[in-house]
Formats: structure tokens, C-alpha cells, sequence
């Protein structure tokens, strides 16, 4: 008879990228290059608001927060997959895949509510613009983060204690090239009943209540905007909060249709796919979209790059 809390499987196998082997070698070439990207961009805005004293405001002090946290989210899965692809080797130590659980969530959810604080950001900046500094203090703006922060471990740590007292008997394959949370729920062969009803509850919490917010802040925003009669302040708002709208709406659109819409007839190739664009594709896209459509950074990467020219 097997013990509720024993754990038979020592190891888990991820499945990975249905890729034929004869192009394991061009997508890991491509996978590495995208895993690069990520790094480099992410950094490089890190770089550019810690060293341009113009970008030291909230705003942009969330942003470097955002970006740090796309950088650990993107390394938390894809060093693993462009292992598994060169070494053929799909298996996980099981200690190894309930961390890989634990940090994924982390940086998740930290994102998520990163997006969210963001956005209220912008709501104060357009909606109350001559209170915005006295709103947005720099003891809010830490306290928000390290509030942030905070949250995101302990609820990341309570889903990985309960996961950690599930019993996996047999079947230990993953059809993802991650730890999933909710792949994992399947696997399992002892009562899950109590780490679903978290998901639920805090499901809500972290990601439910928060998109909503977001929407409700971006409609103020809007009605906001459309009493101000001057087309260039409108086009000012508009391309302001159109990079980040960019990144609530990849984020967003991947995780709910991912986690909390999702159908009988998804086929895993699908959700391989749409987990690919929220662990890898977005994190790499969001340096792009920041810097692309921002002129606060191009600026920023001038003064920079002159000043760098000029002490040499």
C-alpha cells in the first residue's frame, strides 16, 4: 500500500518541442539566440535607469523592476529546454523540477503584478497630474515593489509545500519542456483536492482581479484623454501607454487562454505553443517594445552612449 505522502518517482521526463530530429539543431540555434536577446535587452535597460539620471522616476523604476524580473523568468525555463536539447536527456531530478515550479511562479506572478502597479502608475500621471509626485513617493514606490516581492514568494513557496506532499507514482511525464503547475496536479495519484482549491482562490487574487484592475484603470485613462481637446496631448498619452498596453496584452492573452480558458480540445502541440510565447517569446519582446516606442529611452541610450564616447 502506498503511504498519502510517498513519493515513488524520483524524476520527471519533459517531453519538450514536438521538433523532428533533423531540426533539433536549428531551433536550438534559434531558442539560444532568443534566450540571448532577452538578456541583452533586458540588461541593457537595467543599465540605461540606473546610469541616466532622467529615467529616475516610478515609472521607470517599475520598468527595471519588470525587466529584472523578464530576465529570471526567461532563465528559469529556457537553460533547461537548451539543455534537454543538446544532450537528448529530457529527465528532471524531482527535486529539481518542484524549484523549477517554485522560481517560475515567482517571477510569474511578479510580473503580473509588476504590469499592475504600472498601470496605476499611469492612471495617477494622467488622471491626477498635479498630485502625481505626491502620490507616486519614492517610499510608495519601494514599498509597492518590496510589498511585491514579498507576496509573490510566499504564495509561490505555499503552492510548492503543497505540491511537495503529493504523492507521483507511474506515469511521470510532462508534456511541456517545464514544470508546470498544472501538469504536475495530473500527474499526481494521491487527493489534490486542497492544491486546486488554492489555485482557484488565489487564482483569482493574482490574476483575475489584477487584469481586471488594469482594464478599469486603462478606461479612466481613456475617458480621461478624450475631454482634453489638444490632438498632441492625446497623441503624447496614447504613445506613452501604447508600449505598455503591448505588453498587458501579451502577457494577458497567453495566460488566460493558457490557464484560465482553456478547452477540451487544446491540443498539447497548441499549449506547448502558447506557453512558448509567455515564457520565452514576451520577455524577449518586452526591451523591444519599451525602447522601440519610447522616446525617454532612445534619449537615454544617446546620452549614454555619448558620454561613453566622450571619456574615452
Amino acid at each position: 500500500m502506498i503511504m498519502k505522502n510517498q513519493t515513488i518517482v524520483s524524476q520527471f521526463l519533459l517531453l519538450g518541442l514536438p521538433i523532428p530530429p533533423e531540426h533539433q539543431h536549428l531551433f536550438y540555434t534559434l531558442f539560444l539566440a532568443f534566450y540571448l536577446t532577452t538578456v541583452l535587452g533586458n540588461l541593457i535597460i537595467i543599465l540605461l535607469i540606473l546610469l541616466d539620471s532622467h529615467l529616475h522616476t516610478p515609472m521607470y523604476f517599475f520598468l527595471s523592476n519588470l525587466s529584472f524580473s523578464d530576465l529570471c523568468f526567461s532563465s528559469v525555463t529556457v537553460p533547461k529546454l537548451l539543455q534537454n536539447m543538446q544532450s537528448q536527456d529530457p529527465s528532471i531530478p524531482y527535486a529539481g523540477c518542484l524549484t523549477q515550479m517554485y522560481f517560475l511562479m515567482v517571477f510569474a506572478n511578479m510580473e503580473n503584478l509588476l504590469i499592475l502597479i504600472m498601470a496605476y502608475d499611469r492612471y495617477v500621471a494622467i488622471c491626477f497630474p498635479l498630485h502625481y509626485i505626491s502620490i507616486m513617493s519614492p517610499k510608495l514606490c519601494v514599498s509597492l515593489v518590496v510589498l511585491t516581492w514579498v507576496f509573490t514568494v510566499l504564495y509561490s513557496l505555499l503552492h510548492t509545500l503543497l505540491m511537495s506532499r503529493l504523492s507521483f507514482c507511474e506515469d511521470n511525464v510532462i508534456p511541456q519542456f517545464f514544470c508546470d503547475i498544472s501538469a504536475l496536479l495530473k500527474l499526481a495519484c494521491s487527493d489534490t483536492y486542497v492544491n486546486e482549491l488554492m489555485i482557484v482562490i488565489f487564482g483569482g487574487l493574482v490574476i483575475v482581479i489584477p487584469f481586471l484592475l488594469i482594464v478599469v484603470s486603462y478606461v479612466q485613462i481613456i475617458c480621461s484623454i478624450l475631454k482634453v481637446s489638444s490632438a498632441r496631448v492625446i497623441h503624447k498619452v496614447f504613445s506613452t501607454c501604447g508600449s505598455h498596453l503591448s505588453v498587458v496584452s501579451l502577457f494577458y492573452g497567453t495566460v488566460i487562454g493558457l490557464y484560465l480558458c482553456p478547452s477540451a480540445n487544446n491540443s498539447t502541440v497548441k499549449e506547448t505553443a502558447m506557453a512558448m510565447m509567455y515564457t520565452v517569446v514576451t520577455p524577449m519582446l518586452n526591451p523591444f517594445i519599451y525602447s522601440l516606442r519610447n522616446r525617454d529611452m532612445k534619449g537615454a541610450l544617446i546620452r549614454v552612449l555619448c558620454k561613453k564616447k566622450i571619456s574615452l
